[in-house]
């Protein structure tokens, strides 16, 4: 079992940043890929970015490649994903989610999720 705790949403105009961390508790950190999902009101959830348990892949949706970057600490068992140059269509509720199995498709097969952290962008 992994427990998530996602923090860092907020309200920011458009082209402004934000930075969004998750906490993980409940397993070896080392042992979990994570991943970033958003939903927006009246769509499916989607998948924004996710990064390997080593650190050293990522993987990003072409909405915001150049945009967010995600990146962890496994010492301090946290991931954030930073995002700049937010846009309206940025605004959902971000989840973080962690998987065990590893794979080498970074969007898919996570099992643990967080609570979800509200970023709204106002044009």
């Amino acid at each position: 079992q992994v427990q998530l705790v996602e923090s860092g949403g907020g309200l920011v105009q458009a082209g402004g940043s934000l930075r969004l961390s998750c906490a993980a508790s409940g397993r070896t950190f080392n042992d979990v890929d994570v991943g970033w999902f958003r939903q927006a009101p009246g769509k499916e959830r989607e998948f924004v970015a996710a990064i390997n348990r080593g650190g050293g892949r990522t993987e990003y949706a072409d909405s915001v490649k150049g945009r967010f970057t995600t990146f962890r600490d496994n010492a301090k068992h946290t991931v954030d994903l930073q995002m700049n140059s937010l846009k309206p269509e940025d605004t959902a509720v971000y989840y973080c989610a962690a998987r065990d199995k590893a794979s080498v498709v970074l969007t898919t097969g996570f099992l643990y999720w967080g609570q979800g952290t509200q970023v709204t962008i106002s044009s």
